[in-house]
């Protein structure tokens, strides 16, 4: 049954993002940071943490989830080190995903021609 949920709670993140793209005539960028905004503020209430618990990868996997890693990094660092930790906290989570996403780019730049 976790694969139906995955599915369905994925998929409906995506439609959120297709419908603010089309009816909310928002460009990709604005869409995708309304997206890890929206993740941000889930975690930030609570509710995103029971929602990777019931639907697993349908909530990892989109880009909300870069939202629920900033918060929760500094809220959980916070806690132990105090304000400096909000900062450090938000970096700890994230850097992985951050350099991959920079030296992948750089990569597929070597490899293929960018547009300038």
């Amino acid at each position: 049954m976790i694969f139906f949920w995955a599915f369905v709670i994925g998929g409906l993140i995506c439609v959120i993002g297709q419908l603010l793209m089309d009816v909310g005539k928002l460009t990709p960028a604005h869409t995708m940071s309304t997206l890890v905004v929206m993740g941000a503020v889930l975690d930030g209430l609570g509710w995103y943490e029971p929602l990777i618990k019931f639907a697993g990868a349908g909530v990892t996997v989109p880009i909300t989830s870069f939202g629920n890693a900033l918060v929760h990094g500094a809220m959980q660092e916070m806690q132990s080190d105090g304000v400096i930790g909000i900062i450090t906290g938000i970096f700890e989570v994230t850097s992985a995903g951050i350099s991959a996403a920079i030296i992948f780019g750089f990569l597929g730049a070597l490899v293929f021609k960018p547009r300038g």
